[in-house]
């Protein structure tokens, strides 16, 4: 890790423009708080350490992210960032570079981080900006005849002509602790705000010789804060673009990236397709040539080569072997294990099971707590009855069993290899290995029987 950096990451707004009970840098982007995705960014420049700065809803945020490796600094009175930033000072030493970041600019990049910490170097101050076409609500960068940075403005404190400023402050910078710690202890609150602006840094950096190195983005979302709902969505589409482009250059076909979300890690082998409206959730590994269907949700699972995925199907913690066939509409729940060349059709639900190599589960099916064998075909509309109210119960099932279509196997139960059970039987009893079973009752016919006739009146 690196001895000469410190992060300082501000997380103590209320963030009452989001109307929400979540404090704000909880609600997230790609299913991780946006506060995790900036620690994150961070953590890629190895620092000594990461303080977040917390005050409303703090306990929840701490608890939320309790396994992120951060230290949590409370900033009891809302006194602006000037005050935040210097509650941490004290367990800062004054030979690191200080690196201070916002909890709510959840998509900065760790490239354009470890740009503003080298801007940093050499006692200067790095500075992060952009160029706004609407700067409306951004602290102004004020230069002076030669470019060099003198001071920032805030919106409420600036004058028409610092209005009419394009570039603006993001709020991130570099700099020495040491004098950054003597700066912040000289700034006042004497603003329209009543707060200890931490911009105001930056005036005294320049009256103390210390050079200010401005950095910008070409990626304006890096910088893009949320303060509503509408930004969150806004953030969470270009975060998802990005990742986008990210598989496709890898060589994943997306056949529309606009309908395509990836909130997890997705590991990804050669010529894989991926239809409209897919979800992508938790640790989720495709292998060669996998074809994934419109509107499939995939969750916490490895599907081996050649496999088919087809519309409207839900996966989850399971693992598919090579070349089978998913769908549609099927769903496979937590602990499914699927061997080779296995088919699970339509309307079929899988769950804690495996299923041997060639088996097929055509439709309309559920199989549940079962260890099913090699070559078996369950026919349509064919059940394990697992539960018993109060526990679940195994069912096993041989190779080469065939399972007649409307059949109930009533766990504990055992079907031995090559057996074969009749349409519309309810299996009670362990079914011997190469024989048929079946349970019916007797086939009537009431001759002279008359359909009833609706009485008119």
């Amino acid at each position: 890790m690196s001895t000469q950096l410190t992060v300082v990451v501000l997380a103590a707004g209320q963030g009452t423009r989001m109307k929400s009970n979540l404090p704000k840098v909880l609600h997230t982007i790609g299913a991780r708080p946006m506060l995790a995705r900036v620690i994150d960014s961070a953590q890629s420049l190895n620092p000594q350490a990461i303080h977040v700065v917390y005050g409303h809803g703090g306990e929840q945020v701490k608890e939320r992210l309790q396994d992120l490796p951060v230290s949590w600094v409370l900033q009891s009175q809302q006194l602006g960032t000037g005050h935040a930033v210097n509650q941490a000072m004290a367990a800062i030493a004054d030979s690191q570079i200080v690196l201070v970041l916002y909890g709510d600019v959840p998509l900065i990049t760790p490239s354009t981080l470890a740009r503003l910490v080298d801007a940093a170097k050499d006692n200067r101050l790095g500075l992060l900006t952009a160029e706004l076409d609407e700067p409306t609500g951004y602290g102004r960068i004020v230069r002076d005849s030669t470019g060099n940075v003198r001071s920032i403005v805030e919106q409420k404190d600036a004058s028409p002509e610092q209005l009419a400023i394009a570039e603006i402050n993001t709020g991130m910078l570099a700099v020495n602790a040491g004098q950054l710690r003597g700066w912040l202890d000289n700034i006042d609150n004497g603003n329209l705000q009543g707060e200890y602006y931490l911009t105001d840094v930056i005036a005294l950096a320049v009256e103390s010789g210390v050079e200010i190195n401005a950095i910008s983005t070409p990626d304006l979302a890096e910088i893009e804060g949320v303060n509503n709902r509408l930004q969150l969505a806004n953030l969470e589409r270009v975060f998802q673009q990005r990742q986008a482009n990210r598989l496709m250059l890898e060589g994943v076909t997306l056949r529309d990236p606009g309908r395509f979300d990836l909130r997890g890690k997705l590991k990804v082998g050669r010529d894989v397709e991926i239809d409209i409206g897919v979800l992508i959730e938790g640790e989720v590994e495709l292998g060669d040539r996998c074809y994934i269907g419109p509107n499939c949700i995939l969750k916490d699972v490895v599907l081996g080569n050649d496999v088919r995925v087809e519309a409207n199907s839900i996966l989850e913690s399971s693992t598919i072997g090579t070349q089978c066939l998913i769908g549609p509409f099927a769903r496979l729940r937590p602990e499914c294990e699927l061997a080779d060349d296995v088919k699970v059709g339509n309307f079929v639900e899988v769950k804690k099971s495996t299923v041997g190599k060639g088996s097929k589960i055509n439709h309309l099916t559920y199989v549940g707590d079962t260890r099913m064998g090699a070559n078996v075909n369950v026919g349509a509309g064919s059940i394990t009855c697992n539960y018993d109210s109060a526990n679940k119960h195994l069912t096993v099932i041989g190779n080469d069993v065939f399972i007649g279509s409307d059949s109930q196997l009533i766990a504990p139960v055992t079907i031995g290899d090559g057996a074969t059970i009749g349409a519309g039987s309810t299996i009670t009893r362990d079914a011997p290995a190469g024989e048929l079973t079946l349970s019916r009752s007797e086939q009537k016919t009431l001759k002279g029987w008359k359909r009833p006739v609706k009485i008119k009146r």
